[in-house]
């Protein structure tokens, strides 16, 4: 019961069809797991659903929002909802970011467009998620904000605007952390690695012309630690860390969790 009493807000919380589990939902389990209640955010409002359910299913607390993180009055909504039903907010997991699938592109090859809605989505999104949630917990006298960003922020990436998203992510968390820390307001990031989830493997194998399974292999094959991707599960666990007290002196941070890729040079 790490997050006993403590009201959670993941936004991303529903998930692309796949053969495996994606990392919104897999940390909104783990979170109530732990005690927390668990408002499950996305533009998909039947997939948040079906994450709420799947909680209340193990006898947690959760409920299904929709909002499109393009949009800021849906995510002041969303903060004032939560507030209505549960009187505050400890935790503000951002979960949301798109890449190729959102059209990125190589330099020659990167439109006005597909730049525009990678970074809507990204960013925007993430610093109005937080207008609207860091006034509540400066009022309340503290919470965690947790933002996914991505190894891709520090590594060689030829995607410009998915990279370029996730590296301001890394910027706009450190800047976060230091202008509230007075208010006991802490924001980390967590960087993934190759991961086996619906969004990297499941919906992008096709726009690539591979197989799940040739897909799956290849990046393996780039892991250092035991030749393996890791999991949702492995960004729910660093995310309970970030969201539990044990982390209470932990802020402005960006943890890789990535199985040693992040140091794989040379």
């Amino acid at each position: 019961m790490r997050l006993e009493n403590k009201i959670a807000i993941v936004i991303g919380a529903g998930q692309s069809p796949g053969e495996t589990i994606g990392n919104g939902r897999a940390t909104c389990l783990v979170f109530a797991r732990e005690g927390a209640k668990v408002l499950c955010v996305d533009r998909d409002i039947d997939s948040a659903e079906q994450t709420a359910e799947a909680i209340r299913a193990e006898g947690g607390t959760a409920q299904a929002f929709r909002a499109d993180v393009t949009i800021e009055a849906e995510l002041a909504a969303m903060a004032a909802h939560c507030v209505a039903e549960w009187g505050r907010i400890d935790v503000l997991h951002y979960n949301v970011g798109i890449g190729t699938v959102g059209g990125d592109a190589k330099l020659p090859g990167i439109t006005e467009e597909a730049f525009d809605r990678v970074m809507a989505v990204n960013l925007r999104g993430n610093i109005m998620a937080c207008k609207h949630v860091v006034p509540i917990m400066i009022e309340q006298g503290g919470g965690s904000i947790i933002n996914i960003s991505s190894l891709a922020a520090i590594e060689k990436n030829p995607m410009v605007t998915y990279k370029t998203s996730k590296a301001a992510m890394v910027a706009f968390t450190e800047q976060l952390a230091i202008t509230n820390a007075a208010h006991g307001v802490r924001a980390n990031a967590i960087l993934p690695g190759l991961m086996d989830t619906p969004m990297a493997i499941d919906m992008r194998a096709p726009l690539l012309g591979q197989t799940r399974a040739e897909m799956e292999e290849a990046r393996n094959k780039r892991v250092p630690l035991r030749n393996r991707m890791g999991t949702a599960w492995d960004v729910a666990h660093a995310a309970l860390y970030l969201a539990s007290d044990e982390s209470g002196f932990v802020s402005g941070i960006s943890l890789r969790v990535d199985g040693a890729a992040g140091v794989n040079v040379g």
